[in-house]
C-alpha cells in the first residue's frame, strides 16, 4: 500500500470512531435535576445609597443584606454593609455567617470560622511603647521616617 492509501484509511478509521463515539453521547439519558424554588424574595432600593435584599431557596440558603451610604457628600463618605447567610454543609450541618463591611473592611463572624489567638501582653506593651515614642517625634523626625529610608539616631 502506498503511503496516500494508508493515510486514508487511518482517516476513515478516526472519522468511524468520532461518529460512533458521537452516538454514543448523543444516546445517554439526560440527566434530570429538579429546579430549587424560592422561597422568599425581597429588594427595596433607597436612591440616597442604601438597600436591602433578602431570599431563601428550598434547599435551605438563605442570605440577607442591608447596605447604607455614610456620611454622604463627604469626604469621608462610604457604605456600610451588615447582612448574613446561611446553609448547609456536606455533612448537614449548619453553616451561618453574620458579617459587617465598612471603612475597617470585611468582618466575618461564626462559629465555624477559626479565631485568632490573643495577641500576647508583651508584644500589647511594645505597641504601646512604640506609639509613645513616635507621639514624642517631632514633624521632621516623622517626615524622615516616614521616606522610607533608614534612619539612625
Amino acid at each position: 500500500m502506498s503511503d496516500v492509501v494508508t493515510i486514508a484509511v487511518v482517516f476513515q478509521i478516526v472519522v468511524l470512531c468520532f461518529v460512533v463515539m458521537l452516538g454514543f453521547v448523543s444516546s445517554a439519558p439526560p440527566q434530570k435535576t429538579t429546579p430549587i424554588p424560592i422561597l422568599r424574595s425581597a429588594q427595596e432600593t433607597d436612591f440616597a445609597g442604601g438597600y436591602s435584599f433578602s431570599f431563601e431557596t428550598g434547599n435551605d440558603i438563605a442570605r440577607e443584606e442591608v447596605g447604607e451610604l455614610r456620611n454622604a457628600g463627604t469626604p469621608d463618605e462610604h457604605q456600610v454593609v451588615r447582612g448574613s447567610y446561611r446553609y448547609k454543609d456536606p455533612e448537614g450541618n449548619d453553616i451561618v455567617v453574620t458579617y459587617t463591611a465598612d471603612e475597617n473592611g470585611f468582618v466575618p463572624q461564626g462559629a465555624h470560622l477559626p479565631v485568632p489567638p490573643p495577641i500576647p501582653q508583651a508584644i500589647l506593651e511594645a505597641l504601646a511603647k512604640n506609639a509613645e515614642e513616635e507621639a514624642r517625634l517631632s514633624e521632621a523626625e516623622r517626615a524622615e521616617i516616614d521616606s522610607g529610608r533608614y534612619v539612625i539616631h
